[in-house]
């Protein structure tokens, strides 16, 4: 029997919206407390920590949780938060809504890496002058969410695009792209993608998204490792072992069923190929995990 990962819509005052702003306090206030059981958000959120001390796992991967640290979560992903104190910092939330009606391109979100929802982006750490920045940034965001200007999200936006360009000097991967190959390469990795999204469960083969895209195998993994330093097969594995570890997690499926609902004919390949890896087996992950995910 499947228990669905709870996920949440991007809400402010109890009504769907396409922007919100609020404090880690007032979230730690609405809990009591209590940390929130694993779940999705249906929106990017970026989560500037000024001090906590604790643990954030994202997409079952831990991180620890402590001043200056910066995340941003892309739609779908999997998240929990959980600090021994209570936390304070500010959380800013858009979805694509808010992007479009603010000229805030795809490419512009796409080419900073700072969100992504098939491989795993480690949070950003930064300086306490770079966190200072940040922060007055979003202060002015919450200064602005909070009048009734008649341009208060074209305000947003700028100072959005700021603080989004501030976080990338701080991305591991701002320091080895090459301008040149990112203007060239942009087209093909959005729709790269966006098949992989789609079809990660059925195409597991590199040559099978370079028909698509009617190119190479060759060129396609180039062009993906230049811009974001990993092939084309290092993201679709890693896409096909996040979508296992969910299913994992959050239903009462088997290994087999599950290797099966990911397009594998012989569950042994997605064994292996999950050990391979993650180092461990797949029942060993998911019994390690259900004891370290604190449930709400």
């Amino acid at each position: 029997m499947e228990s669905p990962i709870p996920s949440q819509q991007l809400t402010h005052n109890n009504e769907r919206v396409f922007f919100a702003v609020r404090t880690m306090e007032e979230n730690h206030e609405r809990t009591g407390g209590k940390p929130d059981i694993p779940h999705r958000h249906e929106f990017y959120t970026i989560l500037l920590v000024k001090n906590a001390c604790g643990k954030h796992f994202v997409d079952y991967v831990e991180y620890p949780l402590k001043p200056g640290i910066v995340f941003l979560l892309s739609p779908g992903q999997v998240h929990q938060i959980v600090s021994n104190i209570p936390p304070s910092g500010d959380i800013i939330m858009f979805n694509d809504e808010f992007l479009h009606l603010n000229y805030i391109s795809a490419d512009f979100i796409s080419n900073l890496g700072l969100f992504s929802c098939s491989t795993s982006v480690p949070p950003l750490e930064t300086t306490d002058e770079a966190l200072a920045t940040l922060l007055s940034y979003s202060t002015e965001i919450k200064k602005t969410f909070q009048t009734e200007d008649h341009y208060k999200f074209d305000i947003i936006a700028s100072y959005l695009r700021l603080l989004l360009i501030e976080c990338d000097r701080f991305s591991s991967q701002s320091k080895d792209r090459n301008p040149q190959t990112l203007e060239s390469g942009r087209p093909i990795v959005r729709s790269f993608k966006e098949l992989l999204e789609k079809n990660f469960a059925q195409w597991h083969r590199v040559n099978t998204y370079s028909r698509q895209l009617n190119i190479t195998p060759d060129y396609l993994n180039n062009v993906i490792k230049s811009s974001i330093g990993k092939s084309a097969k290092e993201l679709i594995v890693q896409r096909i072992i996040l979508e296992a570890k969910r299913l994992g997690l959050h239903t009462d499926l088997s290994s087999k069923e599950i290797a099966f609902s990911l397009g594998f004919d012989d569950p042994s390949h997605f064994s292996k190929l999950f050990k391979n890896e993650t180092s461990q087996s797949f029942s060993d992950f998911r019994a390690q995990l259900e004891k370290k995910l604190v449930q709400g």
